[in-house]
């Protein structure tokens, strides 16, 4: 018990260096890439159509409302505590609104497209890569194939591979957006089959290439568990091929809910390319 909580001990104090040291880079950084975002702010505001003392009070208002006038070292406290009580601050870009609405609407749309799309993903590629190493011959000669090609390809190749076959060149689908603009967000039958038809393309892009991933892991602990003593001696005992098979996979399966669990932690900005490909309100 004592290796234990000290291993725990351990991994928790580089956990909390790691988040102090992104804490401090997100903090940091922003402020040393050139650039003013409240000068960007007042001249959408602004319009250069007021004087400019007119726009040097409004700027300075903006200032203070930030916290920009305060001493660096209070800035970065204010931000530590803003932080731990969950407040993210106003956006810049899409001000008046704060981070916590923008992300709230986004995300949404972030988690309803992975997480189906990563699970339908994951249990196919399983069933097909267990199913590549018990039939070994054509079936296995065609999966493993396709699997390592479909792999090989990142999120965004394949997201405008398939933008540009079945959105422009057949357009069967729209090529970009959530929901048609001529509709307004609602339960109707209407909305909910639009934002299906603009949902189709950037979910199978993502299916896809996670289907490849993990039929090629699935398939090599899967012939990795076929060739075990356990396998070897079930056989000699007379039980049956479908028996032997739920054992296999049962184990060979282990590794690949640790790979689920990585891919649903990092969700939220995984496939943050083939929604910028695809216009789809995400995160």
């Amino acid at each position: 018990m004592k290796g234990f909580t000290r291993y725990f001990f351990q991994k928790l104090f580089w956990y909390l260096i790691a988040f102090f040291l992104a804490l401090f880079l997100n903090f940091f950084l922003p402020r040393l890439i050139p650039g003013d975002p409240i000068s960007v702010i007042v001249s959408k505001m602004m319009s250069g159509t007021v004087a400019s003392e007119t726009q040097e009070r409004v700027y300075q208002s903006f200032v203070e409302e930030f916290g920009l006038d305060k001493p660096l070292p209070i800035q970065f406290f204010n931000y530590i505590g803003n932080v731990f009580r969950g407040d993210l601050g106003t956006s810049f870009s899409l001000y008046p609104l704060s981070v916590n609405e923008v992300l709230g609407n986004a995300i949404v749309w972030t988690i309803s497209l992975q997480f189906p799309a990563i699970i339908v993903g994951w249990i196919l590629g399983n069933l097909l890569g267990a199913a590549a190493a018990y039939r070994k011959g054509v079936f296995d000669k065609t999966i493993f194939p396709v699997a390592l090609f479909v792999n090989s390809i990142p999120y965004y190749a394949l997201a405008i591979i398939l933008l540009y076959f079945f959105g422009v060149y057949l357009g069967w689908f729209p090529i970009g957006g959530g929901y048609s603009r001529t509709l307004l967000p609602s339960w109707s039958w209407a909305f909910v089959i639009d934002v299906l038809h603009h949902y189709f393309l950037p979910f199978i892009s993502i299916v896809l290439v996670t289907i490849g991933g993990q039929a090629i892991g699935m398939r090599e602990m899967s012939i990795y568990e076929l060739n075990t003593d356990y396998v070897t001696y079930s056989k000699m005992l007379g039980i049956k091929d479908k028996k032997i098979q739920s054992y296999v996979f049962k184990n060979a399966v282990l590794p690949q809910i640790t790979g689920l669990a990585i891919s649903l932690g990092t969700m939220v900005g995984g496939a943050l390319i083939t929604e910028i490909v695809f216009g789809y309100p995400g995160v």
